[in-house]
């Protein structure tokens, strides 16, 4: 199938935007009892909404470095997302204050520019929201609303300078492909300060070595490593340099914390200043074994799962299994992969005692950040950030 033609000739994809009934399958995950739909070059996902498409993946995905396209997350805000792309006359356009502005086509993106690749973890901001006590309002996120990949496509630097920026050029504004249902409905865009622009800032057009899958921004979308995925804007359409900060609906009212130390608020007193959110923290998840898994006694468990951070570097993963006790290193991957991506770690024991054991663990980086307890995790009304240790329990039976 063309993937211009993706959503035209799928059925099950075209119920999801026109809002009719899905067959769902309900079962537990997490501890969860979730409903899970296979949508078009996905296998069944966690599922919270059709319409607009808002999938999660499974904890079993995070044993490995890069994310399967197949089960990698989907969010999107809008529910009008585009059911036919035709990548002939597909075309981004660059305006503004620039010099030479134009349109570049995806062709021109693979033939035009020098291709560089990037592996980053792309992470929503509200990933893991259902760990918050008391519980936030807005999409309860499991852990799975994250995932790593290796990002190819055309520096965004190099298409700004091909351009050729003006004097008074400060911020680039994204602008996507996806609608809302409604007129007054403010546009999903976003802005980024020519400061935070480096080398991996990409427009990347091919996602682990395929096109990006429909769901996940065909056929371009904004790579921003580092950073919670409310920036990396899908089906990229525009870009816009301005002098100024524009005022936006998703950055300055969606998508912020409290601007205080601890970035924290409580349900009961709203924090008066807030600021938008940017740079992931530190993080890790065990992808296995899974609760509930049993398994006998003075037989050998191999913890595996993932860590990573804003690009600062994960100097160690620790693991313990008595309730935070105790804790020991898990053996890291090597690093190879980059500093936004993935690295994964494994650690080997043997359950002494019959019962439920609780594993945990806990990342930190190279600034000395940890997780912490998720006693201890801050509060924000819109349930962004949460890093609180991990945890699963098996049976040893």
């Amino acid at each position: 199938m063309k993937r211009r033609d993706f959503f035209k000739t799928s059925v099950i994809a075209a119920a999801a935007l026109t809002g009719t009934s899905l067959t769902a399958t309900q079962r537990p995950i997490d501890n969860r009892k979730i409903s899970t739909i296979a949508f078009p070059e996905k296998k069944p996902m966690i599922t919270y909404s059709d319409r607009p498409p808002l999938l999660e993946a499974p904890r079993s995905v995070f044993t490995q470095k890069f994310t399967p396209n197949d089960e990698f997350f989907v969010r999107w805000h809008m529910p009008d997302i585009p059911t036919y792309i035709d990548t002939n006359t597909f075309k981004i356009k660059i305006h503004g204050l620039v010099d030479k502005p134009f349109e570049v086509t995806l062709n021109d993106l693979k033939t035009k520019f020098e291709q560089v690749e990037v592996n980053a973890v792309l992470q929503c901001g509200g990933n893991s929201r259902s760990a918050f006590k008391p519980i936030p309002g807005g999409i309860q996120w499991g852990s799975g609303a994250m995932g790593c990949a290796s990002w190819k496509g055309v520096r965004l630097r190099d298409i700004l300078e091909r351009a050729g920026l003006q004097k008074d050029a400060s911020w680039i504004g994204f602008n996507g492909m996806e609608h809302a249902a409604y007129y007054e409905t403010p546009n999903f865009v976003r802005e980024l300060h020519l400061e935070e622009l480096d080398d991996h800032v990409i427009v990347a057009y091919e996602m682990n070595g395929e096109d990006l899958p429909y769901l996940n921004g065909y056929p371009v979308r904004l790579v921003i490593p580092g950073t919670y995925s409310d920036s990396w804007v899908k089906m990229l359409s525009e870009i816009r340099v301005n002098s100024k900060y524009e005022k936006l609906f998703f950055m300055d009212i969606a998508y912020r914390i409290p601007d205080n130390k601890c970035e924290c608020e409580t349900p009961e007193n709203k924090a008066k200043k807030t600021k938008p959110i940017t740079k992931m923290n530190v993080k890790s998840l065990i992808g296995y074994p899974l609760d509930g898994v049993k398994t006998q006694k003075d037989s050998q468990i191999v913890v595996r799962g993932v860590a990573f951070d804003d690009g600062t570097g994960i100097q160690t993963v620790q693991i313990s299994t008595n309730g935070g006790k105790t804790w020991d290193k898990a053996d890291l991957d090597d690093g190879s992969d980059g500093r936004y991506a993935f690295r994964s770690f494994k650690y080997s024991f043997k359950p002494k005692d019959y019962g439920k054991v609780t594993i945990m663990s806990k990342a930190i980086n190279k600034a000395g950040q940890e997780q912490r307890m998720p006693e201890d995790i801050p509060w924000n009304h819109g349930g962004y950030k949460y890093n609180g240790i991990d945890s699963v329990t098996v049976e040893v039976i």
